[in-house]
């Protein structure tokens, strides 16, 4: 299993990152923020106006560091790539798959099944904590339908009508989930968020999806050419199909703890004119720690029977899909909870 390493998040605007030896300065004008050794870190992320070095950019490209930049808000701009690593034999075995529509729908099914289980989870795990709730019940019960449903998808196509309607449940009854009261979900909203709770999901998710695309590139799979979503001119689809197993299980659950456990509230967020909502600085710093910590909390894999720290999750699934487009397995085993 991999080694779970540190993560940098850079969100100073105006510093500067370079490389000197084995480590990583961050300054901003003359002062040193920090210095960090370059095997410590498995990714670092830059928002807003952040500066990185050429020498730094290359050395994180062939040492495969995850580089990253966003804008100060939380949409995602651009990533630095390395060297494509893994077997060109599996990365053709990929695109065959996904050019065969019985193939393709095969692995999509498991992952939009995920998804559902994943957020039927969530209610159900709000049920047990709180007791009885009818709307939050009947969603759950719409939620074992589809489920039952999405095992007979003949197509891709139906498969993602399917993820659609089961979103829409469990979007639903979203809002009886939140406790803190000054928080409101009418609905999901994202490009751009209008509200504080889709301003969290979507920039949990990109987060999320992030990883999904380092450990995809990781096993030597194209994170670009997926089997759920169509291929679209610059959209990661394979890494968007692996986000699904974990939007309900990591993203919505950690977003619920930020917001029921009041880390964060209506001040830390700003509206643009355009309607826009956004988190401020500070509420990003406190997202983004809470985010690390939230990896490093260790969950027992269902398939592998092994603790693996939820940061390492979508390296565990890769690994699997791998092997499963490979021939080594028989069928790809998605990321499910209790």
């Amino acid at each position: 299993m991999k080694k779970m390493l540190n993560s940098l998040y850079i969100t100073r605007q105006e510093s500067y990152l370079h490389k000197e030896r084995e480590t990583i300065v961050i300054k901003n004008g003359d002062d040193k923020l920090g210095q960090f050794p370059s095997l410590t870190i498995g990714s670092i992320t830059c928002f807003g106006q952040v500066s990185v070095s050429p020498f730094l950019m290359g050395y994180c490209a062939e040492k495969g560091i995850g580089l990253s930049f966003y804008t100060e808000y939380g949409r995602f701009l651009a990533r630095v790539q390395g060297k494509q690593t893994g077997n060109v034999l599996l990365r053709r075995a990929q695109y065959r798959w996904a050019d065969n529509p019985e193939r393709a729908v095969s692995i999509a099914r498991l992952m939009v099944a995920a998804k559902i289980a994943n957020s039927r989870s969530v209610l159900l795990r709000e049920l047990r904590n709180h007791g009885e709730n009818l709307s939050i019940t009947r969603a759950a019960e719409k939620l074992a339908i589809s489920l039952r449903r999405v095992k007979h998808a003949k197509t891709v196509a139906e498969a993602m009508g399917m993820e659609g309607d089961a979103a829409a449940t469990y979007f639903a009854v979203f809002n009886e989930l939140i406790r803190d009261s000054g928080f409101a979900f009418g609905g999901r909203i994202r490009r751009p968020p209008t509200d504080p709770v889709n301003a969290l999901l979507s920039f949990v998710y990109s987060l999320i999806t992030q990883e999904c695309m380092s450990a995809l590139q990781g096993v030597g799979l194209d994170p670009y050419v997926g089997f759920l979503h169509q291929d679209r001119p610059g959209r990661a689809s394979l890494a968007l199909d692996l986000l699904e197993e974990f939007r309900a299980s990591w993203a919505d659950r950690f977003v619920l703890t930020l917001i029921n456990r009041r880390q964060v509230q209506l001040k830390d967020f700003t509206q643009e004119a355009s309607g826009a909502v956004r988190l401020t600085d500070d509420a990003r710093k406190t997202l983004l720690v809470s985010y690390q910590e939230r990896k490093q909390i260790e969950v027992m894999h269902p398939y592998l029977q092994e603790q693996v720290p939820i940061g390492l999750l979508p390296h565990s699934q890769a690994l699997l899909l791998a092997r499963h487009i490979r021939g080594d397995t028989q069928f790809y085993t998605p990321y499910l909870v209790k």
